[in-house]
């Protein structure tokens, strides 16, 4: 059975005087799934959230949310959206209900029915305890929580998660993500970008990776892992830059495997039908520091396909 779509572009594109930020790109999201949107800084990730928000206009393309057109239905469209900014833009003057009340007049929902519903999001993200606090004593995580609660008020069809766990500690990272996963087991589609691969790992039924406004790979979590690395990751670690001879004998022990230098790290990656099982580790012994055979995880994927210089 299909699920219906929410998100459809196609050679979606964006310029700002003569710069393309987005470059044709072509995507779906589905009814009930987390959708992943990945890439480095600049690659083209908030401008096409600003597009899917009706905050820019698209350039070229279409672009269909909600079966409606951006630029034609815009307010319909911002009704039945939840948006959680990168920024916790929450009014410190206020408290933590009266934040919530106040986004819902946007909605015209009844006072009664807000004072309802906020308790509701409270209860949901754990945070029914601080109902009276001003934000200004909520910790990051809380603020983070309450800016998820405030976008569901309006009981959205598809939540918007732009960068949420941005600055977290691990602790409230993960309490974020079991309160997204009870979201999406509720039924709420989401849209999430962010930089945290294991945080994509973890919430998306598929992901996108985008690299100088372009798509570059797309795919299950699973499924990018599988074609991009393989199972497992051979890492040999340096003090410092490996030595040329050195290099030269783990390529030449590798039986198979592909190599790639960085920095002071080497890595083998499976590919064309060779394992773990194919490689003897202990031929590398005495080359470098050490030796740490992994699982392969999406951040593998991620900087092998958009490199692992640094982007500023």
């Amino acid at each position: 059975m299909q699920r219906e779509t929410l998100i459809e572009a196609q050679s979606l594109t964006k310029r700002y005087d003569g710069f393309t930020a987005v470059d044709a790109i072509d995507f779906s999201v589905e009814r009930g799934e987390c959708f992943g949107f990945l890439g480095p800084n600049g690659a083209g990730k908030t401008t096409t959230i600003k597009m899917i928000c009706c905050v820019s206009p698209v350039t070229e393309g279409r672009l269909r949310v909600l079966g409606m057109d951006p630029a034609h239905e815009a307010r319909k469209i911002k009704a039945r959206l939840g948006v959680v900014p990168q920024d916790d833009n929450l009014d410190t003057d206020l408290t933590v209900i009266e934040n919530l009340l106040a986004y819902a007049r946007y909605f015209d929902i009844p006072r009664r029915e807000a004072i309802g519903r906020a308790e509701e999001v409270l209860e949901l993200m754990a945070l029914t305890e601080k109902t009276h606090e001003k934000i200004d004593n909520l910790s990051g995580g809380m603020k983070r929580r309450l800016v998820v609660a405030r976008a569901l008020i309006s009981r959205p069809e598809l939540l918007i998660l732009d960068e949420p766990t941005t600055g977290l500690d691990p602790q409230a990272r993960h309490l974020f993500w079991q309160k997204l996963r009870q979201l999406k087991r509720d039924g709420l589609t989401m849209l999430l970008t962010t930089h945290y691969m294991e945080e994509a790992e973890q919430l998306c039924d598929r992901v996108l990776i985008i690299d100088t406004s372009k798509i570059i790979a797309r795919g299950t979590p699973a499924e990018l892992i599988e074609e991009t690395i393989g199972a497992h990751v051979i890492e040999m670690r340096f003090d410092g830059p490996p030595e040329e001879a050195a290099v030269a004998a783990i390529r030449s022990h590798s039986n198979g495997f592909d190599v790639e230098e960085a920095e002071d790290t080497v890595y083998l990656y499976e590919q064309d039908g060779h394992h773990l099982a194919d490689l003897d580790l202990d031929t590398f012994e005495g080359l470098g520091r050490e030796v740490v055979s992994r699982k392969a995880t999406l951040e593998d994927v991620f900087l092998r396909l958009t490199g692992r210089g640094l982007i500023e």
